[in-house]
């Protein structure tokens, strides 16, 4: 009896120790799990290299690299060495970085790959080579805006998009060039010059984002700033075959410090940051590093990246192009080539005619107009050069001349306009529209004459301008090659909606494929 008791107790005890064991070494197991993805959370690295990209590295697309640095497979120096190096091969002939931040691109990757090291937090595009546009705030540098005259206005501080790019921890390569107060559609200034369109130095590389589209076409940097008031992001994307989003006002904010004055209302209204970038998938990751809060812009909108999946399958309104406009045959063959990309992709385009594109275009005309000539025209004369002023000029013809109550009405009218898009949208998520329905001017065609100016932003890119009025988002995507030159279709959605806007240019995208991959291999 008394043995079979000790024999039972010591059964116990074996079961007991091997419970508590159990225990420990789940405890053990839970404590170490949670200790690797707090690791994980702090540090996004590995030790190992990763996989590292084909091809060399000013190839690889934003999302690529960044996960590449994450990963071990490349330093932010070699990445930022091999950016340096194309840009210092190709960008002589085109002209479209126009200041070299090189020295200080490497100091900045030397610190990105020793944050790397200790552990530290890794943002969104950390290590990532990028360009900003050279009519922001950059820290210490003039904000020349292509205006020689502007050599005094040295920035105080980084504007807000600066400011958050350098947050997610991208580097940049240097500043790109933009025409005349960023005025025109074409990209050519007294201070740094014309800057030439990678494909072909016949066409424009557009305006007034030019030396961002130009630069990131020919593999200088995987992201390009640039903004837009009437085109300045679409317009560029287009003509150097890459993608953008020009976004919803307020969602990327702005501010520049180094400025004398607060800009007009309408101006501010209608005007938008933006990325532009070979791959559309790079183009929503530069848009969720940009649209980070900065209190110095009281327009900013705390509106969330991704709004909800409209039923399926998802309309699209392929645009009824106004009689009055001249399609060539290329573009109205890319539009229907877009299309079809998009069907396939389960989308149902059907094609009818957008709420009022040409009033719409003339609201976007004669407020813009008026705004600029009561509050900058003066000033902007004085130290610009003639080709600004045959630009501005042949800008002006379509404009009425607005008094004060006039002004006002138009004002008032773009609510109307943008009321009805939003009911429009609710039918139709997504517009597939043109970009241009003619071939690609040359690089100086808004100096030719004032009716030549007229005849690009109205009978040209109307469905281009039209659209900031709106303040709507606009994604631009390339297609296809028209006598070795890109074509692009814009995608328009409703308020905040850049995710439907992104989501169809990746659609085509994947049909249609990277068009800059021929464009590299024309410029060996």
């Amino acid at each position: 009896m008394a043995k079979t008791t000790a024999t039972k107790k010591k059964s116990a005890a074996r079961k007991a120790a091997k419970t508590s064991s159990r225990k420990t070494t789940a405890r053990k197991g839970a404590v170490a799990k949670q200790a690797k993805k707090s690791v994980k959370k702090a540090a996004p690295r590995k030790s190992a290299t990763g996989r590292r990209p084909k091809g060399p590295a000013w190839q690889w697309s934003a999302v690529d690299t960044a996960a590449a640095i994450r990963s071990g497979a490349i330093s932010a120096v070699e990445t930022v060495e091999a950016h340096l190096a194309r840009m210092h091969a190709v960008n002589p002939r085109l002209n479209a970085v126009v200041v070299d931040l090189g020295e200080e691109a490497l100091k900045a990757a030397h610190a990105a790959d020793k944050h790397r090291a200790k552990g530290g937090e890794l943002g969104l595009l950390h290590g990532v080579p990028v360009t900003i546009k050279e009519n922001v705030d950059f820290e210490g540098r003039p904000n020349f805006n292509g205006v020689p005259a502007n050599k005094n206005f040295i920035a105080p501080s980084d504007s807000p998009v600066v400011r958050n790019l350098k947050k997610a921890g991208a580097i940049v390569l240097g500043l790109t060039n933009t025409p005349e107060f960023s005025f025109r559609g074409f990209t050519d200034n007294p201070l740094h010059g014309l800057t030439l369109n990678p494909w072909d130095p016949n066409i424009t590389c557009g305006g007034s984002s030019g030396g961002a589209g130009s630069a990131v076409a020919a593999g200088i940097g995987t992201i390009a700033h640039g903004n837009d008031i009437g085109g300045s992001l679409r317009w560029p994307a287009h003509c150097n075959g890459v993608a953008t989003i020009k976004p919803t006002q307020g969602r990327i904010p702005a501010f520049n410090q180094s400025a004398t004055s607060e800009r007009p209302m309408l101006a501010h209204l209608m005007s938008a940051q933006g990325p532009l970038a070979r791959h559309v998938a790079d183009v929503r990751l530069a848009l969720e590093a940009m649209s980070r809060r900065d209190p110095r812009d009281p327009w900013w909108v705390p509106a969330p990246l991704t709004g909800p999946k409209p039923k399926g399958p998802i309309k699209v309104a392929l645009a009824k192009i106004p009689e009055d406009m001249d399609v060539d045959p290329s573009v109205g063959a890319a539009l229907r080539q877009a299309a079809d990309h998009l069907e396939r992709a389960g989308y149902r385009v059907s094609e009818v005619e957008v709420p009022d594109i040409n009033g719409v275009w003339q609201t976007w005309c004669d407020i813009i107009t008026n705004e600029t000539v009561v509050m900058q025209e003066a000033g902007m004369l004085k130290v610009t050069s003639e080709d600004f002023h045959k630009a501005w000029n042949g800008m002006k013809t379509k404009a009425s001349v607005l008094d004060l109550p006039a002004w006002m009405r138009a004002t008032a009218a773009r609510s109307g306009h943008i009321r009805a898009w939003q009911l429009f949208f609710e039918e139709y998520p997504v517009v597939l529209a043109p970009t241009t329905v003619k071939p690609t001017p040359g690089p100086r065609d808004d100096t030719v004459s004032a009716e030549r100016v007229k005849e690009i932003f109205w009978g040209e890119i109307r469905f281009i301008s039209a659209i900031n009025v709106l303040g709507l988002p606009g994604a631009v995507v390339p297609v296809a090659l028209h006598d070795g030159k890109p074509i692009g279709v814009q995608l328009i959605a409703g308020r905040y909606r850049e995710d439907l806007a992104l989501a169809a240019a990746a659609a085509i995208e994947k049909r249609a494929g990277v068009l800059t991959h021929r464009l590299w291999e024309m410029m060996e």
